[in-house]
């Protein structure tokens, strides 16, 4: 009983966790944030091996992390690339959360993502069928308004489920996997993987989120100049945030 009493606090504490990527194979390393992290000092955050962050945004067809424009600025400040996400909320259709994220949501440096998982859901279980109805209505309204298709963020048991015989699963994944590296997405590119959720950071009170970027520095800075060139060609041509490239 104490062993597993003293594990389990070890874990939580962050004095080890179950993956430990190779800096050496995925240099570029980010972390995953809320309110729940509290006040952060993202000055401090940005000297402890951090390239990026995703700040959640929103949730459903009306919540808004009441922290959000504090860490997106706070994160952008300090000089890390910053996307932002929203949780998918399954008992809600996928326009009116859609239109949630976009009323609060910059156009970043990052693609904006969003957050399919059963953990902290409405027990209500839709069909595929209507699932991804109301999943390609988010999609769709986010890819108008923002040019670029949101990184779908997910974890095993939900893309079994709900994405693997999609077309929508081919969009870029962003897959949580604390037991190594994420093999289960077969054919379909990944982007990100979330490879523990007890991470300390310098500027952090408590356990953070921690992930790496699945590709090289220089695939990195392109997906930063990618984005920053279509924000470029949107403000070159007068459009507004609904504008697409050619």
């Amino acid at each position: 009983m104490l062993l597993a009493v003293f594990g389990a606090a070890s874990y939580h504490f962050g004095f080890f966790r179950f993956s430990y990527p190779s800096v050496a194979r995925y240099p570029i390393r980010g972390i995953d944030v809320s309110h729940h992290q509290g006040r952060i000092d993202w000055q401090r955050v940005a000297v402890d091996e951090v390239t990026f962050a995703y700040i959640k945004a929103s949730e459903g067809g009306d919540w808004r992390d009441p922290l959000f424009a504090a860490n997106y600025d706070g994160a952008a400040a300090a000089g890390l690339a910053v996307g932002a996400y929203h949780f998918f909320t399954l008992c809600r259709d996928g326009l009116s959360q859609a239109q949630n994220f976009i009323a609060l949501v910059p156009d970043s440096a990052l693609p904006p993502a969003i957050d399919l998982e059963y953990v902290g859901n409405c027990k209500t279980r839709p069909s595929v069928e209507n699932f991804l109805i109301e999943l390609s209505a988010f999609t769709d309204a986010i890819e108008a308004h923002y040019g670029v298709k949101p990184i779908i963020y997910t974890t095993r048991s939900f893309y079994r489920d709900y994405l693997a015989a999609s077309p929508i699963g081919t969009d870029s994944l962003w897959v949580r996997d604390l037991f190594g590296t994420a093999s289960w997405p077969k054919d379909r590119e990944a982007l990100f993987q979330q490879y523990a959720s007890n991470g300390r950071h310098a500027g952090i009170e408590g356990p953070v989120d921690l992930n790496i970027f699945l590709g090289s520095k220089e695939d990195f800075l392109r997906l930063i100049m990618w984005q920053a060139l279509r924000r470029h060609h949107t403000e070159l041509n007068g459009l507004s945030p609904t504008g697409s490239l050619c």
